[in-house]
């Protein structure tokens, strides 16, 4: 039996988490870890006792669902809310943080990002990473797939071909992301 690296382990848990969201838009997990230790988990959707998207639809303005919290701030302040000191710790998230969150993880006081699809990342947020010497790796999210212990040789074979595919033909970020997450919900975690 192959055994998880500790990369996979930790992104596994975000995605996880990400099954969780309760916007329809996009599903975000995040998992802050500190000397091999998850600390926190956080999954975009709305405050706590609030309207969810998935009941009354996304609130939308200027492109932006405002009603959500990223899962990376949730993380941030669950840490937050029971005193877990973020410094140094890593962040692994489905996806590449938005402007916004990179500067929470810089400030939260973390030393390295690690996500698995780049999602409209900002040339800021990466400039402003590198200012602060945050350190950030992509872990791909086929890497996550081959977690799955009852696909076989040839299903991981062809659903990295058939992403990989999808990538070189230029399709839409947004699309690959919904179907990457279609692809999850119906036979990575069986969730409705």
């Amino acid at each position: 039996m192959k055994r998880l690296s500790w990369d996979q382990y930790f992104m596994a848990q975000s995605h996880l988490l990400a099954n969780r969201s309760t916007c329809p838009r996009l599903a975000v997990g995040a998992t802050i870890v500190r000397d091999k230790r998850i600390i926190a988990g956080g999954y975009n959707g709305s405050i706590s006792g609030g309207t969810h998207c998935i009941d009354d639809g996304c609130y939308v303005v200027d492109g932006h669902c405002i009603r959500t919290i990223h899962a990376e701030m949730n993380a941030i302040l669950q840490c937050s809310k029971f005193g877990v000191p973020t410094d140094n710790a890593e962040i692994y998230v489905t996806h590449f943080p938005c402007l916004h969150c990179c500067k929470a993880i810089i400030q939260s006081g973390m030393k390295k990002v690690l996500y698995a699809t780049d999602y409209k990342n900002h040339p800021y947020a990466i400039q402003l990473f590198e200012e602060a010497h945050v350190e950030v790796e992509k872990v791909p999210f086929n890497d996550f797939l081959n977690v799955k212990k009852d696909f076989n040789d040839e299903q991981k074979a062809f659903i990295d071909h058939l992403f990989a595919q999808l990538e070189e033909r230029g399709v839409d970020s947004d699309e690959v992301n919904r179907l990457y997450d279609q692809l999850r919900k119906l036979f990575l975690i069986g969730v409705n």
